[in-house]
């Protein structure tokens, strides 16, 4: 019998969300064959303890899969913390791991696709990431699943092996960056990435994401994903900790499985093209983004 990633899945205060991102995950072609482990986060604050709860006595009725267990902290960890704490314990036991948050809706294709390329890359040192979700990129004649440098974490996978390269301090990770790496790795000033950097350093974001993209990145590392996304972050409503009100990053999920994977282990130039031209257009004009704002504000 073929051995499927186990699932990692972590939860906080939100039970909404939590009950349709595990109600997508059970309708996955794969769901039944594979191990679910869903880390509850301990309460941070007084108003969190009710949220929790409701959480909780919601994973309680979880089924649909091979197994289900629930890790309930009796702390808060944070979410930073409580992703890498999980992440390093499934890939010991099990050698590679898929993992979600609380606020992701999955193609039911989301854990073939995740299974297939698991297996495909697995002996590929430079393939140390696998992410389910893409930008809404226009004019995509993109081939089905490409590579690219930076990792996405609405949706991923990893190996034990590459894993081990994660790299948890910003010092040492800021100490192997001059002006080039910071371009190639913000892909040329596009997207935000080193601020994200800097903001951990000075206490402006606590994200184990950041993280793992620098990390990937100083190893020369290759993250695979697909043309079109199968998973949608649902959590830009305003409920979470670390998300706004935000409809750029809104999707389609794509509605059929992922059957080609690139051959040659290098990033793809026309999807690295591709992506560079959304981040750079992404926030539209200045009518729209003050638009935006005013709405943000408003709300």
């Amino acid at each position: 019998m073929q051995s499927f990633a186990p699932i990692a899945l972590f939860v906080y205060n939100r039970p909404q969300h939590t009950e349709r991102t595990l109600k997508f995950l059970k309708q996955n072609e794969l769901a039944a064959e594979s191990r679910l482990f869903i880390f509850s986060d301990g309460p941070k604050t007084d108003d969190d303890v009710d949220k929790v709860k409701l959480v909780r006595d919601l994973l309680k009725t979880v089924d649909g899969f091979r197994s289900v267990e629930i890790i309930e902290r009796k702390e808060n960890m944070g979410l930073a913390n409580s992703v890498i704490a999980g992440v390093s314990r499934l890939v010991k036991d099990y050698k590679q791991v898929i993992v979600f948050e609380d606020d992701l809706i999955t193609s039911p294709y989301t854990l073939t696709y995740f299974n297939d390329a698991l297996n495909r890359y697995r002996s590929e040192e430079r393939v140390m990431h696998i992410g389910a979700y893409m930008y809404h990129l226009k004019e995509n004649t993109l081939p089905e699943s490409f590579f690219y440098r930076a990792a996405t974490s609405w949706g991923w996978a990893t190996w034990d092996r590459a894993w081990q390269h994660f790299e948890p301090n910003i010092d040492t990770l800021i100490s192997q960056f001059d002006a080039k790496k910071k371009s190639a790795f913000s892909i040329e000033h596009t997207m935000n990435f080193w601020k994200q950097m800097m903001d951990f350093k000075n206490g402006k974001n606590n994200s184990w994401a950041i993280r793992w993209y620098a990390s990937i990145f100083l190893k020369n590392g290759l993250t695979l994903n697909p043309a079109h996304s199968l998973v949608n972050n649902i959590g830009h409503d305003g409920t979470g900790v670390h998300s706004g009100i935000n409809d750029i990053y809104n999707v389609i999920i794509h509605p059929k499985p992922i059957t080609a994977f690139p051959k040659e282990i290098k990033e793809n130039a026309a999807a690295y093209h591709a992506i560079k031209q959304f981040l750079s257009t992404r926030k539209g004009s200045l009518w729209q983004r003050l638009k935006r704002y005013i709405i943000q504000r408003l709300g």
